[in-house]
């Protein structure tokens, strides 16, 4: 950073000024209850941790994002949040201990080296949600639910859900027998649906006839939930797990379709989002007249192994600065009222107080300041009318 402008700030790091900074608060504090209005308890993961607890299950894409520094008293490493999910894994598995299912969500700013997104951000507002305990489709349809909610606090109506099972992807590379290297390499293949690159590998590693047609299939299954009977009709060949998924994912969809008309629904085989860490459904939500993804999630079964106690578990995660910029909710300015600087008067002091309980605002002027009251936001002011202290406009 220049010497001469202390002012700058690092490329994708931004402040967030006044309004917006209401504006964002006010949304959270909605998006807060609505989930808790579903049972899920507000936890407050801590900004660093150990790396080990950041980078459980996650695999190298998000070791690569995470910020990382030595503790100066246990010289342990440590890093700063890139993300809050495995560490909430760690108060289900650890902290809590529950049996029951255990419904969870968070709101906090993470960290990343580099910036990715739809927004360009490097430290996004994460707000999400989480479903411990239940292995069942249900617990998936109802984070999509409230996935779908927390969209709509946000005034995000018009949303399209990409729907995909890892499992799928999953049981055919153990089928095919493909090294780790080999399915990290596929995936990357699948994802950019580089058709190809994939017979091209399937050539150089002998792959079978069919099953190399299998996989193809996976990066042309793709389109709306009439896609799930033709997968069950392509893959009709493919181990019994594989089916099993399909099966899901359409028991899934099904149920979406009934609690949510109104979300436009896609299939995508070929969704592999959080492929390391996922174990069954993925999902993606989009909004309309916008390319790229505004929140994801699915189920991550194995996350809490390493903390001594894996339960299935299933969650999304969006980032509510960068929503917000598509939002149909305008920002707007909180009026207040002007007050003058008089500790003296009770009365005064009384009417302040109770403006105050009722949640407005209330701005006592400071003697000989600088600035009109308009100046600072004011639309009425409180004038001392025969001795009472009355609410007028400001023109």
């Amino acid at each position: 950073m220049s010497v001469e402008n202390p002012w700058l700030l690092p490329q994708g790091i931004e402040e967030i000024l006044p309004e917006r900074a209401e504006h964002i608060d006010r949304l959270c504090r909605q998006i807060v209850d609505c989930l808790h209005g579903w049972g899920y308890e507000l936890v407050m993961p801590p900004l660093i941790d150990y790396i080990e607890s950041l980078l459980t299950g996650s695999g190298n894409d998000l070791d690569l994002k995470t910020f990382k520094l030595t503790d100066q008293i246990s010289g342990r490493m440590m890093g700063v949040r890139a993300d809050m999910t495995p560490q909430v894994a760690r108060i289900d598995a650890h902290s809590l201990k529950r049996e029951t299912p255990t419904r969870l969500c968070y709101v906090g700013q993470v960290l990343h080296t580099r910036a990715d997104g739809f927004a360009g951000n490097r430290s996004p507002l994460q707000v999400g949600a989480e479903l411990y305990g239940f292995a069942g489709k249900e617990s998936d349809v109802e984070v999509i639910q409230l996935l779908v909610e927390c969209l709509k606090v946000t005034g995000n109506n018009d949303i399209y859900l990409d729907l995909g099972n890892v499992a799928v992807f999953r049981g055919l590379t153990e089928h095919a027998g493909l090294s780790q290297a080999q399915q990290s390499a596929l995936f990357d293949v699948m994802q950019r649906k580089a058709i190809p690159e994939l017979h091209t590998l399937m050539q150089d590693w002998q792959i079978a006839e069919d099953v190399h047609e299998m996989f193809l299939q996976l990066i042309e299954l793709n389109g709306d939930v009439s896609v799930l009977e033709s997968a069950r009709e392509r893959l009709a060949g493919a181990p019994e797990k594989v089916l099993a998924a399909i099966d899901t994912l359409a028991d899934i969809a099904a149920d979406i379709q009934k609690l949510l008309p109104q979300v436009k629904l896609n299939i995508d085989f070929a969704e592999l989002r959080g492929y390391h860490y996922h174990t069954g459904l993925v999902f993606c939500a989009y909004l309309a007249g916008h390319g790229q993804a505004v929140a994801w999630g699915g189920r991550y079964d194995d996350i809490g192994a390493d903390f001594g106690r894996a339960r299935p578990a299933t969650g999304y995660s969006l980032d509510l600065n960068a929503l917000i910029n598509l939002s149909a909710i305008e920002v707007q300015k909180v009026a207040a009222i002007s007050a003058p600087y008089a500790p003296d008067d009770v009365s005064l002091q009384e009417m302040i107080m109770a403006l105050r309980s009722d949640g407005r605002r209330v701005i006592q002027m400071l003697p000989e300041q600088q600035g009109s009251v308009t100046d600072m936001g004011c639309t009425q002011k409180l004038v001392n009318d025969a001795g009472t202290w009355t609410l007028v406009s400001i023109d």
